[in-house]
Parts: structure tokens; sequence; C-alpha cells
């Protein structure tokens, strides 16, 4: 082969060479965009900071449960249900992480929303009292001062609820905001009971509770404590992301309640609460149960059970905490629930 001859397959090979890597950098870029095509943002407008008994959703950077399935999880913290659904109207986040009192007055304000996941089946909220205080029953919380997390969280709407059950109003009481899982002002007498969580109670025997009465709220009404809420436009123009979040999210819920004590140590590191792992290990077991019921355990985690809702929207009704009646079947939707 002469010189001139093997100068010019040289340059043809260089040439051919050049455009497979070119190809090659397309096609690499093509599937890389394609990846980042399926990442869809999914922010979260929670009810609370980012606390131990929500670790399933914290343990995001190290378990990548949403990553997984293509969501780029964010999470904006609340002071309670209504705040959630607030955070998500404004725009600052795609779902809320709210309880079904806060769902239905929002409803009955005319915001056009929709349930697509039970959280928490379990109702979880109740009202601790001293012993020396002398109340056992609702009835006795009649010109009672009464703390609650927020104004706008479950502690307060299902305080509602129990004074309701027995004709009382909040006029009949007096309400005092005293802060996220606090027991401080129940402790020191600066109230007579305090709403509260179950978690909440664990953490007030902790810091010194002692001798208390408590007044369960699903004695009276067990309905969820919690559930994801979206806009109804996003229900119908983002069904396929907000499938594979819920996916993502059972996978979540159920590694933590099959690895409790792996969660208790992700805490520690991604929980603002989660400094002690033994304490974490309890919060995450009490928050354990009450993701299960009697129609999870049939249909899987994150079912409804509409019957219970219906009764909770028609209880509220016939209270008067709101002032229109809800068609649950028209609000809850369980299609996007994974099977």
């Amino acid at each position: 082969m002469t010189d001139s001859i093997a100068k010019r397959w040289s340059r043809r090979a260089a040439r051919i060479g050049a455009r497979m890597t070119l190809v090659g950098a397309l096609a690499g870029l093509a599937v890389s965009g394609a990846y980042a095509e399926q990442m869809d943002k999914m922010t979260v407008a929670g009810w609370s900071k980012p606390i131990s008994e929500i670790t399933n959703l914290l343990a995001e950077p190290d378990k990548g449960f949403f990553k997984a399935r293509g969501i780029e999880l964010g999470y904006v913290p609340g002071t309670g249900g209504g705040s959630a659904i607030r955070n998500m109207l404004s725009g600052e986040a795609n779902i809320a992480f709210t309880d079904p009192a806060s769902f239905y007055q929002a409803l009955d304000k005319g915001e056009k929303l929709i349930a697509i996941y039970n959280i928490y089946p379990q109702n979880v909220f109740n009202v601790v009292a001293p012993k020396s205080s002398g109340i056992t029953k609702p009835g006795d919380l009649k010109g009672k001062r009464i703390g609650v997390y927020s104004l706008s969280s479950g502690t307060r709407q299902n305080l509602q609820v129990l004074l309701h059950q027995v004709g009382l109003t909040e006029k009949d009481v007096t309400i005092e905001v005293t802060g996220l899982l606090n027991f401080a002002p129940v402790m020191q007498g600066q109230v007579d009971a305090t709403a509260a969580t179950d978690t909440g109670l664990f953490v007030g025997k902790l810091k010194g509770l002692k001798e208390f009465n408590v007044i369960e709220v699903r004695d009276y009404l067990n309905v969820p404590s919690d559930m994801f809420v979206v806009t109804e436009k996003m229900y119908m123009e983002q069904q396929d992301a907000l499938a594979r979040f819920l996916v993502a999210y059972r996978d979540s819920a159920q590694w933590m309640i099959d690895n409790p004590e792996e969660a208790a140590k992700v805490a520690v590191k991604r929980a603002i609460n989660g400094r002690n792992e033994d304490i974490n290990l309890e919060i995450i077991k009490i928050r354990n149960v009450s993701t299960v019921s009697e129609t999870t355990r049939k249909k899987g985690l994150g079912h409804f059970d509409i019957d219970l809702l219906q009764k909770g929207a028609d209880t509220f009704f016939e209270l008067g905490l709101i002032k229109r009646k809800v068609d649950i079947s028209n609000v809850v939707k369980s299609d996007l629930i994974p099977r």
C-alpha cells in the first residue's frame, strides 16, 4: 500500500471513529435524558417538622425508595394538617400529608381535593390530663384550659370531635397553643389537659409525665389519622407520577415496619428529634402499629375504609364542624394505590 493510500485510509478511519464516538455520545445523552425525564419532582407538605415518626420519608438519601421509582422527593415542614393543605394549595408542594378533619374542612371551603392514600388508618389522637385534674371523659373538659399543637393541627380538630360528642364546643373551653409534642405546660399546670398523639404521649412520659388519664379519640370516632391528599387537577394530570410516588411510599412504609431497628439508626441522623436511637425505635414501633388496620391487612397498605371516612364526614356535618355534606366516593380515590 502506498503512503498516499495509507494516509487516505487513516483519515477515513479517523472520520469513521469520530462519527462512532459522536453516535455513542449522543446515545449516552439520549439514555441520560430519558432517565432525567422520568425523574418527577414530588414535594410533600408535612404536618410537622422532620421528626422520627416519618423516618421512612426522611430515609430517602439512605434508601432511595423514591429515586428507584423516578421520583425526586422533597419535604416542606408544617404546623398541622391544615398548614399542610395550605402549603400544597400555595404551590410549595404537590402532596399534602394531612388528616381527615383538615381534609373535610378544606372541602367545606370549596377546595377541589382528592385523597389518594391512607397513611395511618388508626386514629392516634387523644387528650391527656393529670389524674389530679379529675378529667376522665369528654364532659369533664368543660371550663378547662386545653393545649393543642397548633390551631391548624389534628389535635385541635380531634378535640373538637370529643367536645361535640357531649354537646360542648370550643366556647366551653379555653384553647392554648402549646407547640408540637410539648407536655411541659400540662406538667407545670399551665393547662388542665393537652390534646396530643400516641407518640406525643410517649415523649411526654419520657419527659416526666406521671399519674395521668387518657381519653382516646378512637373510642368516639376512629377515622384515619393521616392521608395523602392532592388537588383534583394534580390527580387528573399526574396519575403516572403519583402512582410511582405511592409505590415508593408503600415500599418505604413496609421497610420501616420490617426493619424498625435500622429505621431507628437512620432517624439519628435524619430526624430533628432523633438523637436517642432507643427512643426512635419505640416511636417508630408505635407509628408502625397505626400504619396497618383490618382493611390494609386485606387489601394492602394505603387502602381506605370508605364507610368509616363517610361516617367521619357525616359526623363533622352533624356536629356543625362543616356546613356542607361530603360524598366521600367523589373525593377519595383508590385507583392509584399499589396493588
